[in-house]
């Protein structure tokens, strides 16, 4: 095969990540070239047999390091950033990974003449409350001024095997006799699936959708916080009360956990005041056809996911309820 006839190269910052090795996959099976940019390659050959022999090659990048932006990014097709964090540690810091580092990236496409889909989120906004939302605004406006026809996705929150959400307050289920519901638990979500998030991805690569354009996706149902917490529970098959923790005290606590060295923080203050804003799609997102179901995909349910990777967080695991013949 000349070089002429080679699939397409696609480059994907922060592809073994859970949003990332799904994407990997997605683009694997449509037989494109994919070029993993991550900071330690060294811990992503798992990422290898997704695709066929060297489909998949994998480079070391830092998106605070410009250098190996540019270097990661040379020679690709296409380049997708899914790089993102929930919380600040060390020298990752909102700015610098989803503001500068996401500039980077846009600079880097432009350069190599490759087209470029930014893994955003709901609540990306400038005016927030919360720095992960600005920094996530800021991000959309500067890519779009860089590259006016790059495609923005905005998922809801992610569920899927290694999700942050569900797998937390399932293992909180194990031991606490109560779950936290922040805020009242009264703010609303659209769960959807990893798989949905990178099959839309995969349609930005394959230049199926609208150039210069922010997708917003969400999942079939919209739920309260309070309501994720009792379709997990049901899952999980475990019967736990409830505390409601107004934002004020949820966010003193968080406080207090921030200062615990070396673990990762249960909660921090800036995802309380995230809390504080509903996360669905948009009802103008919804009229113009911005939405997994205007790119013609069906989004799966909750109910027909959680199972298969919540089923751990059981009493007895996959045998909970099987009866004495197990």
């Amino acid at each position: 095969m000349t070089l002429s006839n080679l699939p397409p190269l696609v480059t994907v910052f922060g592809g073994s990540g859970f949003v990332g090795r799904h994407i990997v996959r997605a683009l694997a099976r449509r037989g494109y070239r994919i070029r993993v940019a991550v900071r330690r390659p060294d811990l992503a050959g798992f990422l290898l047999p997704l695709g066929n022999v060297g489909q998949i090659s994998l480079v070391q990048a830092n998106l605070r390091y410009r250098a190996s932006v540019d270097k990661a990014a040379e020679g690709a097709d296409h380049i997708v950033n899914c790089v993102g964090i929930l919380f600040e540690s060390g020298r990752n810091r909102f700015d610098s990974v989803q503001d500068f580092g996401a500039r980077a990236v846009a600079e880097a496409a432009r350069n190599a003449g490759a087209s470029l889909t930014h893994v955003s989120a709901i609540g990306a906004d400038l005016n927030s409350e919360s720095q992960y939302a600005v920094t996530k605004g800021k991000a959309e406006a500067a890519i779009l001024s860089i590259k006016p026809d790059a495609v923005i996705m905005r998922p809801s929150i992610i569920f899927g095997p290694e999700d942050s959400f569900f797998n937390k307050f399932a293992a909180m289920a194990r031991k606490a006799p109560l779950l936290p519901l922040i805020g009242g638990g009264k703010t609303r979500f659209q769960p959807v699936h990893v798989g949905d998030v990178a099959e839309a991805v995969a349609r930005s690569v394959d230049g199926k959708l609208s150039r210069g354009t922010i997708y917003e996706l969400g999942g079939r149902e919209v739920l309260s916080f309070r309501e994720c917490m009792e379709v997990m529970l049901a899952t999980v098959e475990r019967r736990r009360g409830f505390l409601s923790l107004p934002f004020g005290v949820a966010s003193f606590l968080a406080g207090i956990l921030s200062l615990v060295p070396f673990i990762k923080p249960p909660l921090t203050g800036d995802q309380v005041k995230l809390l504080k804003k509903d996360n669905v799609v948009s009802d103008t997102a919804k009229a113009e056809g911005r939405t997994l179901e205007g790119m013609g995909i069906t989004p799966v349910t909750l109910e027909s996911i959680l199972p298969s990777y919540l089923v751990q967080y059981r009493p007895h695991g996959q045998f909970t309820g099987a009866g004495k013949e197990a």
